[in-house]
């Protein structure tokens, strides 16, 4: 599993990418992008459960990911480890619910993947 500090100590060390928090009213969405476009590759955020239809109370840490065979990862991942993209293209990006359903290897995989489609 990885957390958000890891996911955000990979980006910098990778990609030399500083998270960006551009909204006032929700202060914890860090936003991942290309310096040179400023082209969104990640989005971290945390969303309370409901809204994400999961069961149990509170919040839980997501990231959103561009990927190129979104249906395969939904289709072979543990149960309510990947969703649909919240607020994104559900055609072309999926939601990875941190919690340590995916590995930190794999999940740097679709992080590299997302940071390759986005350029």
């Amino acid at each position: 599993m990885a957390s958000r500090e890891e996911i955000l100590a990979y980006v910098k060390r990778k990609f030399q990418t500083e998270p960006d928090y551009p909204w006032r009213q929700y202060p914890e969405y860090a936003v991942l992008r290309h310096a040179e476009s400023g082209k969104w590759y990640g989005v971290i955020m945390n969303l309370p459960r409901a809204t994400l239809g999961l069961a149990g109370k509170g919040d839980v840490e997501v990231v959103n990911l561009k990927c190129d065979h979104v249906l395969d990862v939904l289709l072979n991942s543990e149960p309510g480890a990947v969703l649909p993209a919240y607020h994104m293209n559900k055609k072309h990006w999926l939601t990875i619910v941190l919690d340590g359903k995916f590995t930190a290897g794999e999940l740097y995989g679709l992080i590299d993947e997302s940071h390759g489609l986005t350029r």
